[in-house]
């Protein structure tokens, strides 16, 4: 059997920074080539960083994207990789009209193409177009209708695009009319917990549906509410797993594939399934027997589950404070479990020195949580201040006539106020705390404790949060650290603090309870009766589904955070605000 080098790059494209993710195509072939790769592979649109969003829509990007893939081509060449062919994913546009779709020449396309000997020799498009959850394909691109193939080295590849193998049949089924040796994949996939199962279960189902091997580059790194975990897998035609790269890290995975020869036959044009036209485009070099020091892949680890939520928060927050510009971050600490967590996933993610947190104590905040926010710094490392809220609070008093739940959010709206000046003084981002057990039953204060430009735990329910906690704390022993969050923080009632003897479960369920419900009613999508039938009190359920209804005005207001669930509030879940249906 021919032997052909593959090199799968899981690198962190940055949307719309077509310069940098082009040095960064070339560092990585670089690196790929030194290890002898024959084939070098970069995720999807990796050139202009996925999802673009409407981004696509604007003409003078498409046209950068394309122009960008030419120069780059150019530059490979100019570098001495030339000889290496390089997938690279990238935004095109149509050549043809898509009169099915009503699209006329020229729109939009998540393509991918082959860089050769400073050629752009293959260009294709996504076949399959995702429309649910986050994806909303359909309203920027046209699919592609061909298969492509490259003949490297005496072998047959076939090239797909991520959604190309979550749908049955298409340039799966047609790899293996076109009796492709290796199907390989590139993806922009975004994590979700337990998505590294159906990964691989999806890889090894596929690869034996196309006759062949199967290798699968994802991207790492976030975006704005996504974050993509890599977990790059090479499978054999039988499901045994030659290679997987660690979720959340840049990597480099080569390895050496033996794989059956091309057939020989040219059947160029040929109709295949889902209407695809096979497009073979042969790259030449003579087929090679595996090398006497031929690589062997490493099968990276996995994570628990714990470790791979912690990992994607805080690749998602480091994202999305770097992205952006910013160097610190600004967190309100109370003493409390929310924002204590907040501040590990911060350090972890920008380190201590840029972790900047403020104590705003009230006439209601107790000593011990005072404490426990002093304690944490302490901890950690990261720097804490202390501004007393209680003269502000005083003269507002002295000014309304608050009282009730007017006066308890007044203190949450002052400390987001002076959060937010200190912001604009200092130039530091501000992280909000809120949790989505709270997010989802409106338990936040608009304008208070809402107040940010980035959640990490908008996406973890408050029963999540103390298994993190605990977690983070054990692996920090682990590790021979000082575990960051006080003990205390963990273990006392959770309470806003906002009048004298507070706690959580004066207003809502038990959280175990809460987040039961929640779960079925938000993630599971099932109604109020299918909930109470299941074996929940009636009078919890009707309560918590009307909370959650009548606080859609609340979550739309509140910043965007790493997606970790099958459903977050955000891209997944789009109810009307204005809404009378009050059934579940």
């Amino acid at each position: 059997m021919p032997n052909l080098r593959l090199a799968l790059c899981q690198i962190d494209p940055w949307v719309g920074d077509l310069a940098r993710n082009g040095d960064e195509v070339v560092r990585w072939t670089k690196r790929a080539a030194g290890a002898g790769a024959q084939l070098v592979a970069f995720p999807e649109m990796a050139l202009t960083g996925y999802p673009v969003e409407d981004l696509a829509l604007r003409h003078s990007f498409v046209e950068a994207s394309r122009g960008a893939l030419v120069e780059l081509a150019g530059r490979l060449a100019a570098e001495g990789l030339g000889e290496v062919p390089v997938l690279v994913g990238y935004l095109g546009r149509s050549e043809h009209p898509s009169p099915r779709f009503h699209r006329p020449v020229g729109s939009p396309q998540n393509c991918a193409a082959v860089l050769h000997r400073g050629e752009v020799v293959t260009r294709f498009a996504k076949h399959h177009l995702p429309n649910y959850g986050v994806f909303d394909e359909f309203r920027w691109f046209v699919p592609g209708d061909q298969l492509p193939v490259l003949r490297v080295r005496g072998v047959d590849v076939a090239l797909a695009v991520c959604e190309d193998i979550w749908q049955d049949g298409g340039r799966v089924t047609a790899a293996r009319e076109a009796g492709a040796g290796l199907l390989l994949v590139v993806n922009g996939s975004p994590y979700e917990r337990n998505k590294d199962d159906q990964r691989l279960e999806l890889v090894r189902r596929r690869a034996a549906e196309a006759g062949c091997a199967l290798a699968y580059v994802n991207m790492v790194g976030g975006q704005d509410e996504l974050v993509f975990d890599g977990d790059s897998i090479v499978v054999r035609p039988d499901g045994e797993v030659l290679a997987r790269s660690p979720q959340f890290e840049e990597h480099l995975l080569v390895l050496d594939l033996d794989l059956p020869g091309a057939a020989g036959d040219d059947t160029d044009g040929l109709l295949l399934s889902d209407g695809l036209h096979l497009v073979r485009t042969d790259l030449g070099g003579e087929p090679q027997d595996r090398p006497a020091e031929g690589l062997t892949a490493e099968v990276a680890p996995r994570l628990s589950d714990e470790a791979e939520i912690w990992a994607a928060l805080v690749s998602g927050t480091r994202a999305y404070v770097t992205k952006n510009g910013f160097t610190s971050v600004l967190i309100g600490l109370s003493g409390g479990i929310d924002s204590a967590l907040v501040a590990a996933i911060a350090v972890d993610a920008v380190g201590a020195r840029n972790v900047h947190g403020v104590s705003m104590p009230s006439r209601y905040s107790s000593r011990h949580s005072r404490d426990d926010a002093a304690e944490l710094a302490r901890r950690t490392g990261l720097p804490l201040r202390t501004v007393s809220i209680a003269p502000m609070f005083d003269a507002y008093l002295e000014a309304t006539e608050l009282t009730g739940l007017a006066e308890e959010n007044l203190q949450s709206r002052l400390r987001g106020t002076l959060l937010m000046a200190i912001s604009n003084q200092e130039g530091h981002i501000v992280l909000a705390p809120g949790n989505k057990s709270e997010l989802a039953v409106g338990y936040s204060t608009l304008y208070g404790d809402s107040v940010g430009a980035y959640g990490p735990i908008k996406d973890v329910y408050k029963s999540l949060v103390f298994r993190l906690a605990r977690w983070r704390n054990e692996e920090a022993v682990r590790r021979g650290e000082v575990p960051p969050i006080p003990e205390n923080t963990i273990t006392k009632p959770p309470s806003a603090e906002l009048r004298p003897d507070q706690v959580d479960t004066d207003s809502l369920p038990d959280y175990e309870l809460l987040d039961d419900v929640l779960a079925r009613y938000i993630e599971g999508d099932e109604g109020r009766d299918a909930i109470v039938a299941a074996g929940f009190d009636p009078a919890v359920v009707d309560r918590v589904v009307r909370l959650v209804d009548t606080a859609e005005y609340k979550r739309r207001q509140y910043p965007p955070g790493p997606k970790i669930s099958v459903k977050n509030f955000g891209r997944d879940r789009r109810l009307p605000i204005t809404n009378r249906w009050r059934r579940g």
